[in-house]
């Protein structure tokens, strides 16, 4: 075993890096997407935009693609740091929710639905004097 550390010290090196530039990332964006949702982003009946509709269809598609690829990258990175120091499940959440993929808003609401998960996201909020997530209308 400490033959094969020795032998990938350096992918080890950056994959620890990896995991730390990606922890920051998840402690600073995580608070501005929460504090960013509409209010009943989550109410029921609620129409949802697509993202760039207003950009040229070339435009949105680099978007749509940069956008999934990002998402797979933190997924990627979460499962990293499942076994490596780092916020494995919370990196996994938010590449989750940069997919697109067919059920995203209903797992979406269930996760913002648990009761740590939505006191968390509203004492946020409530910091950034928003109004807090709304559920049921």
């Amino acid at each position: 075993m400490l033959d094969w550390i020795e032998a990938h010290e350096t992918i080890l090196w950056w994959l620890a890096a990896a995991s730390a530039i990606m922890f920051v990332a998840t402690l600073i964006l995580v608070p501005l997407v929460v504090v960013r949702i509409p209010a009943d982003y989550f109410a029921p009946g609620r129409p949802h935009r697509t993202p760039w509709t207003d950009q040229h269809p070339i435009v949105r598609g680099f978007l749509l693609v940069a956008k999934n690829l990002l998402g797979c990258v933190f997924v990627g990175a979460g499962l990293l740091m499942l076994a490596l120091p780092g916020q494995g499940i919370l990196t996994i959440v938010v590449g989750i929710m940069l997919l697109n993929f067919p059920g995203k808003y209903r797992l979406e609401r269930w996760i913002v639905a648990r009761r740590p998960v939505l006191r968390s996201a509203n004492w946020l909020r409530q910091r950034a004097e928003k109004a807090p997530l709304v559920l049921d209308v």
